[in-house]
């Protein structure tokens, strides 16, 4: 339809073969459509166009206003599908839904939308700056196909040998006003849709970018392969890395203030991968790091057990989780809540991610020697009350970590296990004795995130009360009525029916009855049996308490949290 839709252009005059040929070629370089491009490369206007488009094919053109459009049917169609095809749906009525687009010929599009929605599609005539304003305000999404455009008038050409890069060229393409306007427009989308991380990956015949947002990857563009070089070269020039090392891996870290004020911390690593470096970027926004416990998802034992240990003269306090399940967080906000005048607080970190105020943070730096059993000693000569240990890594961290518990001192340190019960095992495999565990260890809280349901388009999910039964729940519970929630999926939420994430915990208490299990060498298993007969709330049960109060799904409690079968926690409404 798109080459009879040009042949009808040439023949009325409205753009020649040459740059039809030219707007088809973009067409399916940047995955647009033919009206897009013939507006983006000035071949013609909106309105020569539009008016083309009402006389030869009948189309009635409309004005569209975003106030106006119900979001019961904005939803129909799903959110990449109105953005992939320039389509705003408007009103629905019987079996018809009406909807404006750029390109009303596309019969693709019209016939993706009638097996999606299943409803009969009449289609209107709208301007593309009309569509473009409406995704703005709906989405907030940056217009990255109006930023690629623009590489199309520079001089920027694929590099097919990488021995071969000249790196003064390459030196100039960073710095030249598309590439600059590409990064700036990732970095500010990024900022803007709450990400915690950019992934820009090269791969054979593609080149992608993702956004991870609320834990989940999504795939935001796929831009020319062309500019992988001078693109991931530009990222390294923003974090003061060598763009002509490109077989090791690089750290750096970009600092950027955003027009509305906010800060940017970004993290940047570099790994040379088979078909060029990828760069995962951590975005960390200290306007957004949260300092408030209460706040955390911590359940009332849970943080009640959490402040108690913390405020204890001495000992160890650990945190443990997968990377990503924000342990950093929870450490941050306990060190402010134990943040007085009246104490020394000294931190290791790699790396530093925020900055607190009256806190002594040290940033390990492995290459030199400075690693974290080095701050260790060196902090314990330092005269302090309180000391913060990035990671646990290895045996001589673990054991200089426990001789300060065990002197005087409060420490808080994070480890990579699964639940709380196995930092115990995790840390005898280290090689640390077990009466020195029992004897220094206040407090193990294994963490995860979880996705938040959309307060905008929540509404109660059907899930069968077998599985309600099979994930956990009280089968006396399920026969009361007991009620999920999910997301419908929305513009608030980009369709996703979740914004924002709230952390589940598993906190065990160092009880008389589980150091004595230690002692005895007890596995895992048979600890958190006991540790659960004593009141801790596993993953399971903190996830499912967060579905109760109608904050969290099914889906995320299976996807995030392991089952509790065997260990006696079935979860109750009336915890």
């Amino acid at each position: 339809m798109e080459a009879r839709l040009g042949d009808v252009l040439v023949r009325g005059g409205i753009v020649t073969r040459e740059q039809l040929n030219e707007a088809l070629g973009k067409e399916r370089e940047n995955g647009s459509n033919l009206i897009q491009e013939l507006i983006r490369l000035g071949f013609s206007t909106e309105e020569r166009l539009a008016d083309f488009l009402a006389t030869q094919f009948g189309f009635q053109k409309v004005e569209i206003d975003n106030s106006e459009l119900t979001e019961s049917v904005f939803n129909l169609i799903p959110a990449h599908l109105i953005q992939k095809h320039q389509v705003i749906p408007l009103k629905l009525v019987g079996s018809t839904l009406t909807v404006a687009m750029t390109d009303p010929t596309n019969l693709a599009a019209i016939n993706e939308v009638k097996f999606i929605t299943g409803y009969g599609v009449r289609v209107l005539l709208a301007s593309a700056s009309a569509i473009k304003r409406v995704l703005e305000q709906r989405f907030g999404a940056v217009s990255y196909d109006e930023v690629l455009r623009k590489f199309g008038e520079t001089g920027v050409e694929v590099i097919r040998d990488e021995e071969d890069i000249n790196l003064q060229e390459l030196q100039e393409a960073t710095n030249e006003a598309p590439v600059v306007t590409l990064v700036n427009a990732v970095l500010a989308d990024a900022a803007k849709r709450g990400a915690s991380d950019i992934h820009i990956e090269p791969y054979e015949k593609i080149f992608r970018i993702r956004f991870r947002v609320d834990g989940v990857l999504h795939e935001i563009m796929n831009p020319p392969l062309r500019l992988k070089n001078p693109l991931i070269s530009r990222l390294k020039v923003m974090a003061n890395l060598d763009i002509a090392e490109r077989r090791l891996t690089q750290d750096g870290r970009i600092k950027l203030k955003m027009g509305n004020g906010q800060e940017l911390d970004i993290r940047v690593s570099v790994l040379p991968t088979l078909f060029g470096e990828k760069i995962v970027m951590r975005l960390l926004d200290k306007a957004n790091l949260q300092l408030d416990m209460s706040k955390l998802g911590f359940d009332p034992q849970t943080l009640k057990d959490f402040q108690d240990a913390i405020h204890k003269p001495y000992g160890m306090i650990l945190i443990t989780g997968p990377t990503g399940s924000g342990k950093s967080t929870t450490l941050y906000s306990a060190l402010s809540d134990l943040n007085k005048s009246d104490v020394n607080i000294s931190t290791a970190e790699d790396p530093v991610e925020y900055n607190l105020m009256g806190i002594n943070q040290v940033q390990v730096r492995e290459e030199i020697g400075l690693n974290f059993a080095a701050c260790l000693r060196s902090f314990l000569r330092q005269d302090p009350d309180i000391i913060m240990v990035g990671e646990i890594r290895d045996l001589e961290t673990a054991q200089i970590g426990v001789k300060a518990a065990l002197t005087g001192h409060l420490v808080l340190s994070t480890l990579h296990t699964n639940d709380a019960p196995s930092t115990i095992d995790r840390l005898i495999n280290m090689g640390v004795e077990p009466f020195l565990l029992t004897s220094s260890v206040n407090l193990v809280a294994a963490q995860r995130l979880v996705r938040k349901i959309c307060a905008t388009c929540k509404e109660p999910a059907e899930v069968s009360p077998e599985a309600l039964i099979n994930i956990g729940v009280d089968p006396a519970e399920v026969s009361m009525g007991f009620q999920p929630r999910h997301g419908k999926g929305c513009g608030n939420c980009n369709q996703t029916g979740y914004r924002g994430r709230v952390a589940l915990y598993e906190v065990m208490v160092m009880h008389e009855a589980i150091k004595e299990l230690i002692l005895r060498g007890a596995s895992a298993a048979d600890l958190k049996r006991e540790a659960v007969k004593l009141g801790m709330s596993t993953l399971r049960m903190s996830a499912l308490q967060k579905v109760r109060q109608g904050l969290t799904t099914i889906e995320e409690t299976v996807r995030v949290t392991d089952s509790d079968k065997g260990f006696g926690s079935v979860f109750s409404l009336g915890m």
